[in-house]
């Protein structure tokens, strides 16, 4: 069952000008969580586009289905369509969805710019290399009922599931081996956040990130009063503007 039942987990689109923005949700998240930061980009004229990845939004059972190249094909296909009705199109992506935003970076090198929200280039807990035989014994266990946000209303504008998919969880663990490697390929401007009260990602996780990407024009900026969603906790409104900043010094 999701956390907030009144949140409606379904992709978004917002139209705007000619500068699209595809922004991509978290492991058994849910674009509500990306719909603050698209809101004010839309507000300023960007066309917004927030796709519901599979597996995500249903059931637990059918993300365990999902094979990670269903991810990244899903992506792939949501930038195209963007692609098709603007001029130019900006990714950022919220954990996992900083995984998919590399991967379709490291892919498109002719990106404008990336934006990456608390990247899950390492993860907090080594329970997710233990996924290849664990998923086999207990293929979902319950999340941990500890929040790391810090604004008491940052979880109303979370949907996601309440329990951890350990198949999809091997998938996402074959996700991030493959985005390490591409990680010089990347060289695109890049934008990367991250806060030092995340729980759910390591913290060297966006310096890793921040070193060993292929662009030159990168930039790290770190929080201290944001959990891991940090696109929805009490600092989003400083990151909504300095990713707003990072998008207008890159297009054209």
């Amino acid at each position: 069952m999701p956390r907030q039942p009144h949140l409606d987990p379904s992709p978004f689109y917002l139209e705007g000008g000619p500068v699209g923005v595809l922004l991509i949700h978290g492991f058994t998240g849910s674009p509500p969580e990306m719909r603050l930061i698209g809101d004010y980009l839309h507000q300023r004229g960007y066309t917004v586009y927030g796709p519901l990845l599979p597996g995500h939004g249903t059931t637990v059972e059918d993300m365990n289905r999902c094979k990670w190249t269903d991810w990244t094909g899903h992506v792939e296909q949501a930038f195209a369509e963007l692609s098709a009705r603007c001029e130019q199109v900006c990714v950022g992506g919220l954990s996992m969805g900083s995984l998919l935003t590399l991967y379709l970076a490291a892919h498109h090198p002719e990106l404008p710019a990336a934006i990456l929200y608390a990247p899950a280039v390492k993860v907090a807990s080594r329970l997710i290399y233990f996924s290849p035989v664990f998923k086999y014994l207990i293929p979902k266990k319950p999340k941990s009922a500890e929040s790391d946000l810090t604004d008491p209303e940052a979880e109303l504008r979370l949907w996601h599931y309440e329990e951890d998919p350990a198949f999809a969880a091997h998938e996402l663990l074959k996700l991030i081996w493959r985005v390490r490697r591409l990680l010089p390929q990347v060289t695109c401007p890049l934008l990367i956040f991250n806060s030092t009260r995340d729980t759910a990602i390591a913290p060297d996780s966006a310096s890793y990130t921040f070193e060993r990407v292929g662009s030159r024009d990168k930039e790290l900026i770190t929080l201290h009063n944001s959990g891991h969603c940090l696109t929805v906790d009490s600092e989003w409104e400083f990151v909504a503007a300095r990713t707003l900043e990072f998008i207008q010094r890159h297009v054209q």
